[in-house]
């Protein structure tokens, strides 16, 4: 029982680091960025090229580089981001919202196969691979490797709450997700706090995929299609839009996935997961922690 707890918690430690980019980007300018999970793919193969580079330095061990190789894959990232958010978002932000939605497809095809065409269509295998002997907690096996990763992921996760909820720009962000309009006739400069939005959500997400890289040991150009549906299932959940349900809904999806796995197999983990997103739509559209909407015309 507390394996399959610790197996969930670890899983959805990733999951929530993804989710939170989609859930902060859809709570400020309501667009489903489809293209998030590449930036997970993205940031995996961004560290690898890194640690081809450094190898060097290994001799100081594989965290202390890992650490070093995750601190400037974010600022990669989190520049994609927002790379991507001024050349294929913000002249459709005044657009319907398929189009910036088939925008968003677009971007995510165009960095998958970019990456293809960079690196291949094989598997890659990461050039650290943390392993560690495993030590029994209440009859879980775990490793310290697994607990620097999620120790990692909750400093991030308790930075960007903190960051959101109690500094001058997060404030900004939170008005413009009530009222745009009234936030840029108040002085918000609009642009820029969307811009510096996309620069955290792809950062964490960039760190999330250097963190699974680093613990599975290879990386492929696909990776970030199933983690990027994982993390939208996770917003949903969680009630998309919301930090702190993107947190709560993708611990609650690596469970939902770590007891499906134990109960039906491992080869019905997706379908699992997915239905289980279904009867949250059909049940509770709005997500564990969100709130209904009213549309003001």
């Amino acid at each position: 029982m507390f394996q399959l707890i610790w197996n969930g918690l670890f899983v959805g430690s990733f999951y929530a680091l993804v989710a939170l980019g989609y859930s902060m980007v859809y709570g400020i300018i309501k667009l489903l960025n489809f293209a998030h999970g590449d930036l997970y793919m993205l940031g995996s193969f961004l560290a690898f090229v890194i640690l081809g580079g450094v190898t060097g330095l290994f001799g100081l061990g594989s965290i202390p580089i890992l650490l070093l190789v995750l601190l400037i894959t974010m600022l990669l990232t989190g520049g994609i981001g927002v790379m991507i958010e001024r050349v294929a978002y913000r002249p459709l932000r005044t657009s319907p919202r398929l189009a910036a939605l088939i925008t968003a497809v677009g971007v995510s095809f165009t960095l998958e196969y970019s990456v293809r065409q960079v690196f291949g269509a094989s598997p890659l295998v990461f050039p650290i691979r943390l392993a560690g002997t495993p030590i029994d907690v209440f009859g879980a096996r775990i490793t310290m490797p697994q607990l620097v990763l999620m120790l990692v992921a909750a400093l991030l996760m308790f930075f960007l709450q903190r960051y959101v909820m109690h500094s001058r720009e997060g404030r900004a962000m939170r008005a413009i997700a009530l009222d745009q309009k009234a936030s840029l006739l108040m002085g918000v400069n609009v642009n820029r706090v969307i811009s510096r939005t996309f620069f955290i959500g792809s950062a964490l997400a960039g760190a999330a995929g250097v963190m699974a890289a680093a613990y599975y040991g290879t990386i492929d150009f696909l990776m970030g299609f199933v983690i990027g549906l994982k993390a939208f299932t996770a917003a949903v959940i969680g009630g998309i839009g919301n930090l702190y349900g993107a947190m709560l809904g993708g611990l609650v999806l690596g469970l939902l996935e770590s007891f499906g796995t134990q109960w039906l197999g491992g080869q019905w983990r997706d379908v699992f997961a997915f239905g289980f997103l279904i009867l949250f739509l059909v049940f509770k559209p709005t997500g564990i922690l969100g709130e209904r909407v009213v549309e003001r015309v």
